[in-house]
């Protein structure tokens, strides 16, 4: 008997976690996250792990086990339960809420969700499973600890160590005891492997935010956060309340959030939370605008305001604008483009490099080496995490007396077979990306994704012609339109070669001996791109339309 750990997404990459332990016929699953897409990846809404070695092993899987309700590690679960039959999901209550609202907002009917606590077991017959209170920006957030045949396996989940946090305080005594006892491998959050140091505290952000809400008393406070914050939006309502502010609600993730928060009971004041309307009404020291867009997406609450699109809130001069967040990786250009509209519109910003308004939920380089000492494992993985930030992790490990050779930095895909106390690498299985492009799941594929590149850069040439097949001739001159490349008025000679090209290709294509539509398509794109590289010094997507307008006539008689 032996264990195997696969990780299916989440090595390489900030993003789409998924985690797989197996013994035997029993298969548990941890995390089913998504990725959102980068600049190339065009039209894509998400990006989510291949699911082909959890279909091959449906009968196997015994639950879903979710560390936190972050979008990287609980926004695939709707696209996995309708591939792949998933008996039961454990999530802890804040998880549980925001899982049940996808469900809902997709007409998903799944009725084995179900809460647990850090004093829930899970046991199965080959896997017993604990939970530990870790504190990350969400709340609820717990590592695991699954006692197999073979030794414990303990996933961190995402983590800091915040000796004075606004929630709760990560467990540390529970994780010291599950150390003492004995851990076999240890899998960390790697997202902060590069950072020296510790994290800032939560309490420290509430005293800054604190201070610049002081500072602004006459002033309208509009305050951009990441939505999933629960107890960084908790310390700014209760500064709101030490202020005498109302609070109005911008962006439909916030909104859901605090919905969520009041109902799971993480704050209770709902008085201090005003319409849009109401707050247009109310004096500018009397109200703050909480919203998205912190990260400089273009449809987000703030950057509408800031474009001066949004429907409801327009910028006074006088106003403050407080960025309590730090740009994403991939993001900071988005951000600096709004702050630059919010300039320009003349209000006072403030971000996190100019005052310590925000702290990040995972662990610098000094709390890492906490977590390796408290749980002494023998062997360890890094996951969660860009490969510098993996391998930084692993050196981290070996200044806290883990043998190098006992350290394991994995790709998507790798196998890990663990075997009454030793850990070695065992194979490979399929773990690729898959692309969401809107309702359609896996359809998009790299193919497509170059073509819409190469749209976006070179535009689109179409060029329509009518044909006789019967009497082997063009009936007129093909027809020349585009977007994105060229003028059409503007390039009248272009167009003319463009045309006569194509009359000359289609010609001789009907001419040929075996003559058949899909040759002679080949053979206008093949034709006029070194006519169009010539020219313009781009070639675009070509797309010839032939028809056949005989036999279009023929068919067109025949079905009466």
């Amino acid at each position: 008997m032996n264990t195997r750990i696969i990780p299916l997404g989440g090595l390489g990459e900030v993003g789409k976690n998924m985690y797989v332990v197996a013994c035997k016929d029993e298969i548990i699953i941890v995390d089913s996250g998504v990725m959102f897409p980068d600049d190339e990846l065009l039209g894509i809404d998400y990006v989510i792990p291949d699911y082909t070695f959890l279909k091959e092993n449906e009968h196997k899987i015994k639950a879903l086990v979710i560390t936190h309700g972050h979008e990287d590690h609980i926004g695939g679960i709707p696209f996995m339960v309708q591939s792949i039959n998933v008996p039961k999901i454990y999530a802890p209550a804040n998880a549980k809420e925001l899982i049940e609202k996808k469900f809902e907002e997709r007409n998903i009917n799944y009725r084995s969700l179900l809460t647990y606590d850090e004093n829930t077991v899970i046991k199965t017959k080959y896997f017993n499973i604990e939970f530990f209170r870790t504190t990350h920006s969400i709340p609820d957030s717990h590592g695991l600890a699954i006692r197999t045949p073979d030794g414990t396996i303990v996933m961190t989940g995402d983590f800091k160590f915040d000796m004075t946090p606004i929630g709760p305080m990560s467990n540390l005594h529970k994780m010291a005891k599950i150390g003492e006892n004995g851990v076999a491998v240890l899998m960390s959050d790697s997202t902060n492997a590069l950072v020296a140091g510790t994290s800032l505290s939560e309490s420290v952000v509430d005293e800054n935010l604190g201070e610049i809400f002081t500072a602004c008393k006459g002033n309208r406070i509009i305050l951009a956060t990441f939505a999933s914050n629960v107890y960084r939006i908790k310390h700014i309502i209760e500064t709101c309340k030490k202020n005498k502010r109302k609070i109005a609600l911008f962006g439909r993730s916030m909104e859901n959030t605090v919905d969520i928060a009041l109902k799971c009971g993480y704050f209770k004041d709902k008085n201090i939370i005003i319409s849009a309307e109401e707050a247009n009404h109310l004096k500018p020291g009397e109200v703050c605008l909480l919203c998205t867009g912190s990260q400089g997406e273009p449809l987000a609450a703030l950057s509408r305001i800031a474009s001066g699109t949004h429907r409801q809130i327009s910028l006074m001069p006088n106003d403050i604008v407080i960025f309590s967040s730090s740009p994403i990786p991939g993001n900071s250009a988005s951000v600096s483009k709004t702050i630059n509209k919010l300039y320009k519109k003349g209000v006072k910003v403030f971000t996190n490099s100019m005052s310590d308004i925000h702290s990040s939920g995972h662990a610098n380089q000094e709390e890492l080496k906490l977590m390796i000492r408290l749980f002494k494992p023998k062997f360890f993985v890094p996951y969660h995490g860009e490969f510098r930030m993996l391998k930084t992790h692993a050196d981290l490990a070996a200044l806290c007396d883990i043998p190098k050779e006992n350290t394991f930095v994995l790709e998507n895909g790798d196998v890990l077979k663990l075997d009454k106390g030793t850990l070695t690498k065992d194979g490979k299985v399929t773990a690729g990306e898959v692309y969401v492009d809107g309702s359609r799941i896996g359809d998009v594929g790299s193919a497509v994704i170059k073509d819409r590149i190469l749209m976006s850069n070179n535009g689109v040439l179409v060029i329509i012609a009518n044909i006789d097949t019967e009497n082997q001739k063009l009936l007129a001159t093909p027809a020349i339109t585009t977007r994105g490349y060229i003028l059409v008025n503007e390039n009248a000679n272009l167009i003319k070669e463009i045309q006569n090209a194509s009359a000359t290709i289609i010609n001789k294509s009907l001419k040929g001996r075996n003559f058949n539509f899909n040759d002679m398509k080949n053979d206008i794109i093949n034709g006029l791109m070194p006519l169009l590289s010539d020219k313009t010094g781009r070639v675009p997507i070509i797309l010839p339309i032939v028809m056949d307008i005989k036999q279009k006539e023929k068919n067109k008689t025949n079905s009466f």
